[in-house]
């Protein structure tokens, strides 16, 4: 009986459209990553760098031995397992009339996986214990995506994935016995909500976007809040 690969792919666009990049790793049958790859794709999306990363996983796995495929993009993963029989049908039409985005790399991912059996398996990213081979594929692809460098090696040179942020769980707010406490304590609410707004709190962006201050920032990158948006913590002073 053959074992089946696990492996797991990434795309990153720093600013989407931005700086491009895909990037996999392979692992054997237990999880352990062997080997990984990334490579640069100009100015490009996100959505193509998840579907060319996908691409150069199927094209550098045996199509004889079953793969498990790790990823956190939904567009990638639908792309591929519901939406793609109806495109065919519809001559490469979106049920709106719309020709399909990024139709040559889908129609060669469906050529990849023809006769092989290959799962899919949705992750949530930047996830405190999350998965770690997406993590090493993030890692890998952003980096990637920043340099426009093509890199790649085995378990001895891993891409070291950046630690997953998580927000400090807020503190329960006093009862009040009297109407002079309430008082205090409406006070203390408000002086809360001017330190919330403040843009003291940052997180791991979730998706790539643009900072008030025009330049980019990628998924993964920290951010804060920056006006009624979000942005660098940095311009956070600059806005406030």
């Amino acid at each position: 009986m053959v074992e089946r690969v696990i492996a797991a792919c990434d795309g990153a666009a720093k600013g989407n459209p931005g700086p491009a990049a895909w990037a996999y790793v392979v692992a054997d049958a237990a999880g352990v990553p062997q080997r990984w790859q990334a490579g640069p794709l100009g100015h490009s999306t996100n959505n193509v760098g998840e579907l060319t990363a996908l691409e150069q996983l199927l094209a550098s796995t045996d199509p004889a031995v079953p793969l498990e495929v790790r990823l956190d993009s939904t567009y990638t993963r639908d792309a591929v397992t519901k939406w793609l029989v109806g495109w065919k049908r519809n001559g490469w039409k979106t049920a709106a009339g719309k020709p399909v985005a990024n139709r040559e790399l889908i129609q060669h991912i469906d050529e990849l996986l023809t006769g092989r059996d290959v799962t899919f398996v949705y992750v949530p990213a930047h996830q405190v214990n999350g998965d770690p081979l997406n993590a090493i594929a993030d890692k890998a692809a952003s980096d990637a995506a920043r340099w426009q460098q093509a890199a790649g090696g085995t378990a001895a040179d891993l891409p070291e994935p950046d630690p997953a942020r998580t927000t400090p769980a807020r503190a329960a707010r006093p009862a009040s016995s009297s109407a002079g406490s309430s008082a205090g304590s409406s006070a203390s609410s408000s002086t809360a909500k001017k330190r919330s707004s403040g843009g003291s709190r940052t997180l791991a962006a979730r998706f790539p976007g643009t900072c008030p201050c025009t330049r980019p920032y990628a998924k993964g990158d920290t951010i804060t809040k920056v006006g009624s948006s979000w942005g660098h913590p940095e311009c956070a002073g600059a806005h406030a």
